[in-house]
């Protein structure tokens, strides 16, 4: 008997994903159903519990809960603040549907419901796991706008399923303003919610269809101290309702003994119940699940595909889990007929673009969207169109600072699309007019209430004594007005780059030669005392970081912040320094955000994440191949808990990303990469031109983590930098590592 043939392993990158990742810990990561950039996140949820308890469920699950109370069809990934968890259900079977959560340690307590990482599946597109109290088998899939559910009930129990439109992400008492929820003639299930949390008065609308009749449905208005109800309609019980308004909501469906399982299609809007109806028959028509399933799986296949890396099976778990979560945000945020919500709260139409919200732009500008420019420009410049529209529906006239489903939050500081539209316009992004862009980007950059842009343009600093965060802010407004310059004089716009290049050397402004740090200044022109430079805290100085961290954030001017500094030689002492100092992570327990330490060097926050390839800038660059060593082996890692911090709407999974490919954006807008060394011996990076850029390295093992020699397109590279223009043109960056430091 001729011996069986082999079946070759699942070589597509989807199959390398494991989006367990990033879901213990601080990674904020959620292991549910999506689509690239989808609207649609559709994922368990383990807890939603109070705001001033709740920075680990960030993304709604923590991979050591022991319990899910059910899904929810929005959720950030990596989050450091977080809100979401709209439409949250959950199957049930037998007689006894509770109505509340109940106790994670208290079995039966509530509606939510035992489960073991055993039963659970997670990949691209596709989420299952078995609910023990229920014995109910969950599984999750999704398209653009739509979360697909299918639900298998154990034999001779009756089905159910619950939706609580009480809880969310981030919660506190009060937080629903209002919800509707309505049953149509043809079992249509729909709705709206409206909560006061990160973007107050935002407003989610969805729709609902199940594969199967109902046999009986139950509409409670769990409010008890309401002041005034005004007068009922018909029926005495939450049975004979057909509709509910108010603000603690919840349905059940019943649905009897079932012996086929029951599908579940939700579609959600940011605009109205209407459109809601209109993307759920839009891209709902069917009940095939797993073909569903599988255009989902195919999506990612294509999406991950614009890198092809050869490695171990460890390596490219690690390397296409990164780019999965790079490729989880900006998020659709616009119904199938173009309507969007802006943050003018209005509805608003796209037209000939589509509409993306879901920016933590104070992360992503400085490495997950340098890398989607040149990898997906097509998506870029989706994402510049989105965030010019969003300036012109703007009250303020100003560009996204964090804002999701349209709407602005004003978390964190800077005015940083700035640099994503001057990166991407310059590494070739097209398709959106820069002119307006131009000008939003002046407007964000001048408008003087925004973090006391009146005193920074007036004396060229933020002063503490008015605006917290001062020094940070006056960094970060300096580095984002020389990326608008850059843009500026791209277009021949030579006085408006004159004028924000003179301001992007405001930086000097807040660098004190006497210690050797950037500090905050008062109003009168003296330092802030007294003056620690370990120290941290929310609404400091600094912002989430402290002086030994922000005293690098010079990316626009190295050479200079090398020279202030002493040199090359104390420069990278200096750095040094940071690396190798003994630091309590206990200074920065009130910090939350402050974790992935190495010395005083933070990777699970931003702030640093250009610093160890400072040494390049200083002539040593094997030191910058040192730290980068250090940084992949003890800051990510094949586990749940595998990421050192939160990340961040992909920045984290970015960093790696690049890092692993050899090279990296120290100054978005630069047109430069800073080179490190390779951690992937080959790779090939199809670039949305239609060039390939291609990395390879020999002798790459962990007993030869220095660059020996470098080459592109066989001349060799005789500086640790390279061109943006030699990526994009295509070509191959070739390494030969050796053991020790170059001589």
């Amino acid at each position: 008997m001729a011996a069986p043939a082999l079946v070759p392993a699942d070589t597509s990158p989807a199959s390398a994903v494991d989006p367990r990742i990033g879901t213990g810990g601080a990674g904020h990561t959620y292991p549910g159903a999506t689509v690239p950039f989808g609207m649609i996140q559709l994922s368990p949820d383990t807890a939603m519990t109070d705001f001033h308890h709740s920075y680990a469920w960030a993304a709604g699950y923590q991979y050591d809960d022991p319990t899910i109370m059910g899904f929810s069809h929005t959720h950030f990934s990596g989050a450091g603040h977080s809100d979401l968890g709209d439409v949250l259900v959950m199957p049930i079977s037998g007689d006894d549907v509770r109505l509340e959560p109940g106790d994670a340690a208290v079995p039966a307590s509530g509606y939510r419901s035992r489960f073991r990482h055993a039963t659970e599946i997670e990949k691209p597109g596709y989420y299952a796991v078995t609910l023990d109290d229920y014995r109910i088998r969950a599984e999750l899939t999704a398209s653009r706008r739509v979360g697909w559910h299918r639900y298998t009930f154990p034999k001779g129990k009756p089905a159910h399923l619950l939706l609580d439109l009480r809880p969310s992400i981030y919660d506190y008492p009060g937080k629903v303003l209002w919800a509707r929820l309505h049953v149509a003639a043809d079992g249509t299930v729909s709705g709206c919610r409206t909560t006061r949390g990160w973007a107050p008065g935002r407003t989610l609308c969805f729709a609902m269809h199940f594969s199967r009749p109902m046999v009986g449905r139950t509409l409670y208005d769990r409010e008890t101290k309401v002041a005034y109800r005004g007068f009922g309609g018909p029926g005495n019980h939450p049975v004979d309702h057909e509709a509910q308004n108010g603000r603690e909501l919840e349905g059940v469906f019943d649905f009897g003994n079932l012996k086929e399982p029951l599908l579940v299609k939700t579609s959600i809007s940011p605009v109205s119940e209407e459109n809601a109806i209109a993307n759920l028959d839009g891209e709902g028509q069917d009940w095939n699940f797993d073909a569903q399933r599988k255009a989902a799986l195919e999506a990612w296949n294509k999406a991950l595909s614009v890198i092809d890396m050869q490695g171990t099976p460890d390596q490219r778990t690690q390397f296409y889990t990164a780019l999965y979560h790079v490729m989880l945000a900006p998020t659709l945020s616009m119904d199938a007929n173009g309507d969007f919500t802006g943050p003018d709260y209005q509805r608003h139409r796209a037209d000939g673009f589509e509409f993306y919200s879901t920016w933590s732009m104070w992360d992503v500008y400085r490495a997950q969207q340098p890398l989607l420019a040149i990898l997906r420009p097509d998506m870029s410049s989706h994402f510049i169109r989105s965030l010019i529209a969003s300036q012109q529906t703007s009250p303020f006239g100003l560009l996204p600072i964090w804002a999701y489903q349209g709407l602005e939050t004003w978390c964190m500081i800077g005015y940083h699309a700035v640099p994503v539209i001057a990166d991407a316009y310059l590494a070739g992004v097209r398709g959106f007019d820069a002119e307006a862009a131009l000008k939003g980007m002046i407007r964000s950059a001048t408008y003087g209430p925004y973090g006391d842009l009146t005193d920074y343009m007036k004396i060229g600093y933020v002063p503490i004594d008015k605006e917290a965060e001062g020094a940070s802010k006056t960094l970060e407004y300096a580095y984002d007005d020389w990326a608008l310059a850059r843009m500026a004089r791209a277009m021949g716009k030579t006085d408006v780059a004159r004028t924000f290049e003179k301001r992007s050397d405001n930086w000097r402004k807040v660098w004190d030669p006497q210690t050797g740090f950037m500090r905050a200044r008062l109003s009168s022109g003296g330092f802030h005392t007294p003056f620690t430079p370990a120290a941290a805290a929310y609404g400091s100085d600094y912002t989430e970081g402290n002086a030994w961290q922000y005293s690098w954030y010079v990316p626009q001017n190295i050479p200079a912040l090398i020279k202030v500094m002493g040199g090359r030689e104390k420069f990278t002492a200096r750095i040094d320094e940071l690396f190798d100092a003994k630091v309590d992570p206990a200074i920065f327990r009130n910090v939350e955000d402050i974790s992935g330490l190495i010395g005083w060097y933070a990777h699970g926050n931003e702030p640093d994440h250009h610093v160890a390839y400072l040494y390049d800038y200083a002539g040593a660059p094997w030191k910058t191949q040192q730290r980068l060593t250090q940084i992949m082996q003890t800051q990510y890692a094949l586990r749940p808990n595998g990421l050192a911090g939160n990340d961040d709407l992909g920045q984290m999974s970015a960093w790696y990303l690049f890092t692993a490919m050899g090279f990296y954006p120290v100054a978005p807008a630069s047109q430069e990469y800073a080179i490190g060394r390779p951690f992937v011996a080959h790779a090939v990076m199809h670039l949305g031109n239609g060039h390939d850029f291609t990395v390879t390295a020999d002798n790459l093992d962990d007993a030869h983590p220095y660059v020996g020699q470098m080459t592109l397109n066989g001349q060799p590279l005789t500086t640790p930098f390279l061109r943006q223009q030699d990526v994009r043109a295509g070509g191959e960056l070739h390494f030969v590592m050796q053991s020790q430091p170059p001589a």
